[in-house]
């Protein structure tokens, strides 16, 4: 098994439809975990790599009704390494 997480945010909050039918996508076979972060507007799918990709992920939260706008990488940005000092001429 290869875990692997995804995360997407998306534009507006789910319809009580969608939120039915992302409780359905967490029954697929291979979907291990759905986080919700309201705040921030994301969605976090944990799943088995064996069994689904990316783009079936993505499929299921779009078929659902989830309004997704963009994924979001899990790494956070990192910062810009500092100028090297140029040598001292002596």
């Amino acid at each position: 098994m290869t875990q692997l997480d995804v995360k997407y945010r998306y534009l507006t909050p789910p319809t009580e439809h969608a939120t039915m039918a992302l409780g359905r996508v967490r029954e697929v076979y291979g979907v291990r975990r759905v986080e919700f972060d309201e705040a921030d507007k994301t969605v976090r799918v944990e799943y088995d790599a064996t069994r689904l990709t990316e783009a079936i992920i993505h499929q299921l939260l779009r078929r659902s009704g989830l309004d997704i706008v963009e994924r979001v990488s899990l790494i956070p940005p990192q910062p810009a390494p500092e100028p090297a000092a140029a040598p001292s001429a002596s």
